[in-house]
């Protein structure tokens, strides 16, 4: 058979043709369902896939408000921020944290201590996606070191953030208070939006209490990162709004020579404005570095102040409780007159000793020896406990707390100052429910003269003498003078509750004076030493407090008694008498006697603020001020 017979070339031409037209109708509907899908991607969903690109290529960062300044009364400041580097971590973004952490410990000297605070924080709850910071205050060296090695650490950065720093930190550590890094349970009452970048809230003090005023209002920023989500730009930005800066009554030059006065001693002192009530000098001796505490105190360091015998951590002008002791007598002398329990006349027989009866205990005076017949002028100049033995217990101790209850006893009576104590202004209701029993007439022997149950703080006792300094006007204690800003000062301290303490006879005020003139200036006075030489009339009055009781014939030996376990110095006082611009409350733990101790402190200080302080040129102190500074 010949070849020709079998090829049949127009059939496979034809079979050919049409296995081209399938294969072009395939590749067409192809060409066509890749065009739909393009249209539909590029198109349609355009929006949808821009907006998750962009997911990956721009984030939302909050950037947190600079936080309000502090200054005092004069314009120095005592609270600024400055900018510190941080190395922080982001742990969504670190692949194997444990390497990460040695392998940075290999290249920066990262103490121990660090990490291990750095993997607490990483326990505790807190945002997505938040940097935490690892070790703080990198120096140059540290800082070129990390830009060399950065390309091998994804999800770590060297970022500046700006700091609270306080430059006269141990002066104004008790006064102010300090900000730290927001805790567990700061985290769940905050503001979540408003807090979003924030890594430090007000712990305690004037930080605390205006933490609303101070902070300010968070902003944000879209900025376009790479892989590895470093950023390479910034796209668009809403500044945040600073927080306000305060001006506070407190002068630091005042609250300087209060700290200098009590040097090598524990104690405290409050100094107030009458006028005002603004509190001009808050000192606790000793005191802290509270800059130690903004981004975390070492584990040591807090051992080493929380176990120190001098407890420099305990604000004593707030949360100190001491006896009053004599120091409450010019407040009796008020409550007797204008009870009428006694009267300016009234003399009372001091052999030494006071008995409630015949044969009974005796309950000596200071000076065993007696002071004879006594009127409430010499009583209040010599200190004499027997006549604040007899009209206490005329009084009794309904009496007694009520006039006391006046002038800011047993409650905080402040308006501002975060953490102060209450003290203890007993009653018979009071002595049922805590000791289950009665009061006893010796109970208000005690009371009488400031000790037994009573505990006041310096702060209180500062709150009381003002009272007598403006003759029975209110003025409860603030330490915010004035906002700068649009904000009210109204707006953020609250209202006066106390009434005016009205007489029965107006004149008792001028009358008590008097007998406060006669401690400092009067021939007995136990303070004429401290009056001496001034050129202005000062009230005041002397105390000294038990830090343990003696028996009934037992004497008092200091020499023989260690000294953490000797009497309290006391001191109240204003200045000047007639026209009043400040009033003190001295205390020296352990200071032996109110006149020898405490009433020196308290002329040194009533001349500084009325002779030494006011020389100084303001203007030049405020010029070396920039407000923006610390921004």
């Amino acid at each position: 058979m010949a070849w020709g017979e079998f090829k049949d070339t127009a059939a496979e031409r034809r079979l050919f043709q049409r296995r081209a037209v399938v294969m072009l109708v395939l590749v067409l509907l192809m060409m066509i369902g890749l065009l739909a899908r393009m249209y539909q991607l590029q198109i349609v969903e355009h929006e949808i896939y821009t907006t998750l690109s962009d997911k990956n290529r721009v984030q939302v960062q909050s950037v947190p408000p600079p936080r309000g300044l502090v200054y005092d009364r004069n314009n120095l400041l005592l609270a600024e921020n400055r900018p510190v580097f941080s190395l922080t971590l982001v742990p969504e973004r670190v692949a194997g944290m444990e390497a990460t952490l040695a392998r940075l410990s290999e290249i920066l000297d990262i103490a121990e201590e660090d990490v291990e605070r750095f993997k607490r924080r990483l326990r505790e709850p807190r945002r997505p996606f938040q940097e935490i910071p690892l070790s703080y205050d990198l120096g140059e060296e540290e800082i070129a070191r990390m830009a060399v090695h950065r390309h091998e650490f994804p999800g770590v950065e060297v970022r500046a953030e700006l700091v609270r720093y306080y430059p006269h930190s141990e002066l104004t550590a008790h006064a102010l208070g300090f900000v730290g890094r927001i805790n567990r349970e700061e985290l769940q009452r905050i503001d979540p939006v408003n807090y979003a970048g924030t890594n430090y809230i007000g712990k305690s003090g004037i930080e605390r209490f205006y933490e609303q005023v101070l902070h300010g209002t968070v902003g944000y920023q879209h900025v376009e990162t790479n892989a590895r989500g470093r950023i390479l730009r910034v796209l668009e930005r809403v500044n945040p709004v600073p927080g306000e800066d305060l001006q506070l009554h407190l002068d630091l030059r005042l609250q300087r020579k209060a700290y200098q006065l009590l040097e090598g001693r524990r104690g405290a002192i409050v100094a107030i404005e009458p006028e005002t009530g603004g509190i001009l000098a808050l000192a606790s001796v000793p005191g802290f570095d509270a800059n130690k505490f903004v981004t975390g105190i070492s584990v040591e360091e807090y051992r080493n102040l929380s176990t120190d015998i001098d407890k420099p951590l305990f604000n004593r002008a707030l949360r100190g409780q001491y006896p009053p002791g004599s120091t409450i007598k010019p407040m009796m002398a008020i409550a007797a007159l204008d009870s009428g329990v006694t009267n300016r006349e009234r003399r009372i027989w001091d052999p030494g000793y006071f008995q409630l009866r015949e044969g009974g205990r005796r309950f000596r005076n200071w000076n065993r020896s007696g002071d004879g017949w006594v009127d409430l002028k010499y009583s209040m100049a010599r200190s004499n406990d027997v006549y604040f033995y007899e009209v206490g217990v005329e009084m009794g101790v309904s009496v007694m707390s009520e006039y006391l209850a006046h002038f800011g006893f047993g409650e905080d009576a402040t308006l501002d100052v975060s953490g102060a104590l209450s003290g203890l202004l007993p009653t018979a209701d009071w002595k049922r429910a805590a000791r289950n029993e009665p009061w006893y007439p010796g109970d208000s022997v005690n009371m009488s003269i400031g000790q037994g149950f009573m505990l006041a703080t310096p702060l209180q006792l500062a709150t009381a003498t003002t009272l007598i300094a403006n003759r029975g006007v209110w003025v409860e204690p603030r330490l915010l003078k004035d906002i700068r800003g649009d904000r009210s000062v109204d707006e953020f301290l609250p209202s006066e509750t106390h009434e005016p303490l009205i007489l029965k006879n107006p004149d008792d005020w001028e009358y008590v004076v008097d007998t406060m003139e006669e401690v400092m200036h009067g021939a007995r006075g136990t303070a004429r030493s401290s009056g001496q030489g001034a050129s202005y009339r000062m009230a005041g009055k002397t105390g000294t407090a038990q830090v343990f009781s003696l028996g009934e014939d037992e004497e008092y030996d200091e020499e023989q008694i260690k000294e953490r376990l000797r009497d309290h110095a006391l001191f109240v006082g204003f200045a000047p008498s007639d026209n009043p611009k400040i009033a003190v409350a001295v205390i020296v733990e352990n200071g032996g006697g109110g006149s020898s101790t405490a009433a020196p402190v308290a002329r040194a200080l009533f001349d500084a603020w009325l002779e030494e302080l006011p020389a100084t040129e303001q203007s030049s102190v405020i010029s070396q001020v920039n407000p923006e500074e610390g921004r």
